[in-house]
């Protein structure tokens, strides 16, 4: 019997399909990477702009019995808040996102005590961001 070189039919076939499920593993996994990616960049776009407002409501006045406004997605013009007419509308990196911010007087002994809400949402999906702290009148 003569010896012969080379590969059978069945492990070429063999070889083929090992090598088409370890594509199909690699690009779901390139797949669910980029969406975490974009999650990831939708939740960090979103912190950043309740910051940015947690901040901007820390530095504005102190209002008596409390205060909301709301930012809508993809505003032609903003209306400022009531104490600032100053304020700008959100940048363009910013279009989908909308944000609601609350400053609701304590009830508690100390007068001059807000608790301030900042929720951040983008599109029709549920609260991406919330953010609470206080602010003192001073």
């Amino acid at each position: 019997m003569k010896k012969e070189k080379g590969f059978t039919l069945i492990e070429v076939i063999m070889a083929l399909g090992f090598l088409g499920i370890m594509s199909v593993a690699f690009l779901g996994a390139i797949s669910n990477a980029f969406t975490a990616v974009f999650i990831l960049d939708e939740r960090t776009t979103a912190e950043s702009l309740a910051r940015s407002q947690m901040e901007y409501v820390r530095n504005a006045p102190y209002q008596e019995g409390g205060f909301s406004y709301e930012i809508p997605p993809n505003p032609p013009t903003t209306q400022p808040p009531p104490w600032d007419t100053s304020y700008t509308s959100l940048e363009s990196c910013y279009s989908g996102y909308s944000v609601e911010v609350q400053g609701v007087p304590c009830n508690s002994p100390d007068d001059g005590i807000q608790k301030m809400t900042v929720i951040v949402e983008h599109h029709d999906k549920p609260e991406v961001i919330k953010l609470e702290s206080y602010k003192l009148q001073r």
